[in-house]
């Protein structure tokens, strides 16, 4: 259907229009073509305008809308209206001219429930919390004493040049390696978890920083993705959230082992002033010169008693002289002891052999009394009469031959 407005446009000689008549038209074709309407959405980027006004996003899964609700309508709202609330919306269709902006201009607000994202993220959440992914004792401790930080970041945002000059005011001896990733949108997911990964293998930081700016949930929603925070969760290296500004919240959050307000807030928690490290340094120093010192004091102490205890030269030869005297003394004494003993064993052996010597028999008047063949006769019945004998004496030998015999 034609309109006199849409005639001006098409026909042969056509009106030149400014942008204002442009913007001003089309308001008045969209406010006479349609009805105010009731519409289903999710809000975000709510904000309310110190005039009293709100302004806010209407949105699903694939669109989206700019709101705004003056002062004289919100009033009556007796909730408090926040991003991700999914609502109902009654509103007119119109255009903000001085913009050229297709907006909603809304009359009432109903709450229907959670938003789908919000709804989403409370579900792996608590998906994640009764896997025991959050517990502390499964956090891993960041490292008092960091030499490398990397940081998972878009290289050409605000954010990763704040963390940079962060880091070297407070201590340029840090290094810093960049893992480049595109940190929103539909590839930014992959990126993210590509450069966990490859953070691990190169092995080569002490601490990572996954950090991106603030904005709306679904601007932040690649770290709601539970594919990233599984990756985050594998991360064999300690790992800090910086996402968004402090009243953002993200599943990343809950499952790194450390969570900072903001991207700045992470570097200063990373990075140890140098001057305060200096000054340590100093009281290092200054605590061990007094151990040093201490030590060294009681060490003279020590020699002091040694030096007391310890006897001269001269009198300690005299010492040892009186207990070598002592010594020789004894050993002369039980050597004198020894060869008495020895000798009086000698005497009694001499005194034994004596005794046993024959000649020392024979002296007594006794005999031996031999055959032909030299072997002593003990017994009578070894001879015979006429035998010859021959008899030993003390002194002398006697032959003679047997006249007579008589046993026993």
């Amino acid at each position: 259907m034609n309109t006199p407005i849409i005639n001006d446009f098409i026909s042969d000689s056509p009106k030149i229009f400014s942008v204002s008549e442009v913007n001003r038209l089309v308001k008045k074709v969209l406010t006479d073509s349609f009805d105010s309407v009731w519409i289903k959405g999710e809000i975000s980027n709510f904000t309310k305008a110190s005039s009293g006004h709100w302004y806010f996003t209407i949105k699903d899964n694939t669109s989206q809308v700019r709101c705004t609700m003056f002062r004289s309508k919100n009033n009556f709202v007796n909730w408090e209206v926040k991003d991700g609330d999914l609502v109902e919306i009654h509103c007119d269709i119109g255009l903000y001219e001085a913009r050229g902006e297709y907006q909603l201009n809304v009359n009432k607000i109903q709450k229907s429930g959670l938003g789908e994202l919000f709804e989403a993220f409370q579900l792996l959440k608590t998906k994640l919390e009764k896997e025991g992914l959050f517990d502390e004792k499964n956090k891993k401790i960041i490292p008092e004493s960091i030499k490398t930080i990397g940081v998972i970041s878009s290289e050409s945002g605000a954010v990763i040049k704040d963390i940079i000059t962060t880091i070297n005011r407070r201590n340029r001896c840090i290094n810093i390696i960049i893992y480049p990733t595109q940190v929103q949108g539909p590839a930014s997911i992959e990126n993210i978890i590509n450069a966990i990964q490859a953070a691990n293998i190169r092995n080569e930081v002490d601490v990572l920083i996954i950090a991106r700016g603030g904005g709306s949930i679904e601007d932040l929603w690649s770290f709601n993705d539970e594919r990233v925070v599984r990756a985050i969760a594998s991360s064999n290296i300690a790992t800090i959230s910086a996402i968004g500004h402090e009243t953002d919240f993200t599943i990343a959050d809950f499952i790194a082992d450390l969570r900072a307000p903001t991207p700045t807030a992470a570097a200063e928690m990373v990075s140890r002033e140098l001057s305060l490290f200096f000054e340590n340094l100093t009281s290092f120093q200054q605590d061990l010169f007094q151990i040093m010192q201490n030590k060294i004091h009681e060490m003279y102490q020590q020699i002091d008693q040694y030096e007391k205890r310890l006897l001269s030269p001269y009198e300690k030869i005299k010492t040892q002289k009186i207990l070598v005297d002592n010594l020789s003394k004894r050993i002369q004494t039980s050597m004198l002891r020894y060869l008495e003993s020895c000798q009086n064993k000698v005497e009694s052996l001499e005194q034994s052999l004596i005794l046993l010597n024959p000649n020392e028999i024979l002296s007594r008047g006794y005999a031996i009394a031999f055959n032909e063949k030299n072997k002593a006769i003990t017994n009578v019945e070894k001879i015979s009469l006429n035998d010859k004998i021959k008899i030993k004496l003390h002194y002398g030998l006697v032959t003679t031959s047997v006249t007579d015999k008589t046993n026993g």
